[in-house]
């Protein structure tokens, strides 16, 4: 068998693969890209604009609020998430029958639907009859707003989100801890290496790529969070938590500016992609640099 066969049959494996990722992916996009630049609505009718819709949308102050919403969940949500991925994946890294249980409880949440999400901590949440303000109430103290005062909604998307999406970079974590050597820690108990030394020197070295990708994964998910603040918050008080796909479904399906939701869908896409950039560059320059 030629070479040239071989690189055929090849592309019959991938081949499918590759027409769904363009049809669903790549079209998507490049369909975005023109709408961006027309009026349009979802009748049908469009008006070349030309780059109209991304000057509005750079002078449009609810826009930057909602970039300013986006980038204040995911501050709030990538760190304490990872941390605590972490933290589980440190204590459930052990063969046995509570640990796996745990594991399972602890990554249990991250099955559900965005929706039986936002019931259970609207359930928790709401300042009237939520389990908290239960609490409260026996305690003698009043309910608090979480999800009515514009400093307290973020927090809440916030925690609700990490509560979610824990389960999936716990066992991610859990997998890189689970390639480490038993044998390297043999070596340093025999060393006299203290716990603390060991994790510094021995484990978070060992899965540092792991925690890369944790952070770089959530980073582009939580930049995009769209079900929890529509469901949970609506986005409100006067937008103080609304997220940017929040505003691209709000312009583009209850204004029906297609077009301007375009670009603002196009413009996360650059976010996006620069953020994760960013990343790369600097977790590439500080391996190069080591």
């Amino acid at each position: 068998m030629n070479r040239t066969t071989r690189r055929y049959e090849g592309f019959l494996f991938v081949g499918p693969f590759l027409f769904l990722y363009a049809f669903l992916l790549i079209y998507p996009l490049i369909l975005g890209i023109g709408i961006s630049f027309h009026r349009a609505d979802p009748f049908g009718g469009r008006l070349w604009v030309g780059l109209d819709n991304y000057a509005r949308l750079l002078a449009d102050p609810i826009f930057w609020q909602a970039v300013v919403n986006t980038f204040k969940l995911t501050l709030m949500i990538v760190p304490p998430l990872t941390i605590l991925a972490l933290a589980l994946a440190l204590a459930l890294n052990r063969a046995t029958r509570s640990a796996a249980i745990f594991r399972g409880i602890f990554f249990s949440s991250s099955v559900l639907s965005v929706t039986i999400v936002t019931l259970i901590w609207r359930f928790i949440l709401t300042p009237d009859a939520g389990l908290i303000a239960k609490i409260l109430h026996a305690m003698g103290r009043d309910p608090i707003p979480f999800l009515s005062d514009p400093h307290l909604t973020i927090p809440a998307l916030a925690i609700a989100t990490i509560w979610w999406c824990l389960g999936l970079p716990m066992m991610l974590v859990l997998a890189g801890l689970q390639q480490i050597p038993p044998d390297v820690y043999e070596a340093a108990a025999l060393d006299g290496a203290g716990r603390w030394t060991t994790l510094w020197r021995i484990t978070l070295p060992s899965i540092r790529r792991t925690l890369i990708l944790v952070v770089m994964m959530q980073t582009a998910a939580q930049l995009q969070i769209f079900g929890q603040a529509q469901l949970l918050t609506a986005g409100g008080p006067s937008g103080a938590s609304r997220p940017i796909v929040l505003l691209i479904y709000e312009i583009a399906f209850g204004r029906w500016e297609l077009g301007y939701g375009a670009a603002a869908a196009e413009l996360l896409f650059m976010l996006v992609l620069a953020v994760t950039l960013v990343q790369y560059w600097a977790v590439t320059r500080r391996e190069a640099e080591a």
